[in-house]
């Protein structure tokens, strides 16, 4: 399953975006309203949970400065990676799109879809509010 978010322009630099994605304590200030416990578990890890939502573990998975912040699950059980694609516009203006990328079976898939798609377009969206 793959779904991704529309292109973000954000008035920062895209060294500034990725510096701020980077840094993991700083998805609390990207996170939806109905966030019910985001906890930083070590420099490259943290975790989260959404009202009647499972906790979820994300790690840091790749870094490519300036352009990509990859973070993927912590836990086997549900693999997914999330993708942060970082594009320079100007000198003080970027744009990022966020790709969510698992493999789930299809009942999984069809419960999953919508949330996911609304939390990703709910990072994308507070980016230029929070950096």
């Amino acid at each position: 399953m793959k779904i991704e978010t529309e292109k973000k322009t954000v008035n920062k630099s895209a060294e500034e975006l990725y510096n701020f994605l980077g840094d993991v304590k700083n998805f609390e200030k990207l996170m939806p309203e109905n966030i019910s416990k985001f906890e930083v578990l070590g420099e490259e890890k943290f975790l989260f949970a959404l009202k009647g939502m499972p906790e979820i573990v994300l790690k840091m998975k790749e870094k490519q400065p300036h352009d990509k912040i990859v973070l993927g699950a912590a836990s086997d059980k549900l693999p997914f990676t999330l993708t942060a694609d970082i594009n320079s516009l100007e000198e003080n203006k970027s744009e990022a799109k966020l790709t969510f990328e698992g493999e789930f079976n299809a009942m999984m898939g069809m419960m999953i879809k919508g949330p996911i798609t609304n939390f990703i377009n709910t990072l994308t969206n507070n980016m230029d509010k929070a950096v």
